[in-house]
């Protein structure tokens, strides 16, 4: 199994914040990547990125991606948050499976978030053979889906009333969202 993570509205000091975490079959791993890059070939996408596409592309782009073999943790965490508490704490809920081969996170990441993953996974005795930083989207399909989901999960918290509902009822359906809790932020983390 390969876990690709990207989170959502970190940035921001109102709203939502998200960490989508999106599994895939190693076995299937492959096969995935070279769906994810025929849905964007035939969108004419060149690599896909939430906040570079309008909402007809995202939806064309969600709509072919449910149709692929995956499922997505998220958590959904209310801003203003401090990163290396809430990462922890999410992902103490969201990593609980054992047969993890590789973790692909997006973009640089500092060295605290690599040892705080790394932390969460040994406290849970899982092994994992190698966490992979992906600096550029363009070089991974799946960071690219885990991109396209956390942005639709926060959008859809920062405006129920938007677009991104329906195609958030749509993933719902599909049942492609195993687990989603939601945090707010204690005293000691504001």
């Amino acid at each position: 199994m390969v876990i690709f993570i990207d989170e959502s509205g970190t940035h921001k000091q109102v709203d939502h914040t998200t960490i989508a975490l999106v599994y895939v079959e190693i076995a299937n791993l492959e096969e995935f990547e070279k769906a994810v890059e025929k849905i964007e070939e035939k969108l004419s996408i060149k690599h896909f990125h939430w906040t570079d596409e309008k909402w007809e592309k995202r939806g064309k782009f969600i709509e072919q991606i449910l149709k692929l073999d995956f499922f997505v943790k998220v958590a959904i965490l209310k801003n203003p948050i401090k990163l290396a508490e809430s990462l922890e704490e999410a992902l103490r809920h969201l990593v609980v499976e054992e047969n993890i081969k590789k973790i692909m996170l997006d973009g640089r990441k500092p060295r605290w978030y690599n040892q705080k993953l790394k932390k969460v996974l040994r406290d849970k005795g899982v092994s994992v053979k190698k966490i992979v930083t992906v600096r550029k989207d363009e070089s991974s399909p799946g960071i690219r889906v885990s991109d396209c989901l956390a942005g639709l999960i926060r959008s859809n918290y920062d405006n129920p009333d938007s677009q991104a509902s329906r195609w958030y009822d749509r993933m719902k359906n599909a049942e492609k969202i195993r687990l989603e809790i939601t945090t707010y932020p204690q005293k000691s983390l504001a």
